[in-house]
């Protein structure tokens, strides 16, 4: 009974099945909030992403609207589903 490529195949993309499943249940949910470190208006995504980062251990940071026109800064976190 050999190795044919038959069974390499089916080992291989049932091996490539299995990382994707593990790989897609590993990855979090994004939440986000307003920064509490940050004031004032959020002009430059640069700057939110960086008081994020290094003031409130966030993944991220980016300006957006908060319902006028002007933009506040929102932090980024992984986190859990309910």
């Amino acid at each position: 009974m050999g190795f044919t490529a038959r069974k390499f195949y089916t080992i291989f993309l049932l091996s490539l099945a299995v990382l994707f499943f593990f790989t897609w249940e590993v990855q979090g949910n994004l939440c986000q909030r307003r920064s509490v470190t940050w004031s004032g208006p959020c002009l430059e995504n640069e700057s939110c992403k960086h008081q994020c980062i290094n003031m409130e251990d966030s993944t991220s940071g980016a300006c957006h609207p908060k319902g006028s026109s002007i933009a506040a800064c929102f932090c980024s976190f992984n986190c859990l589903e309910n």
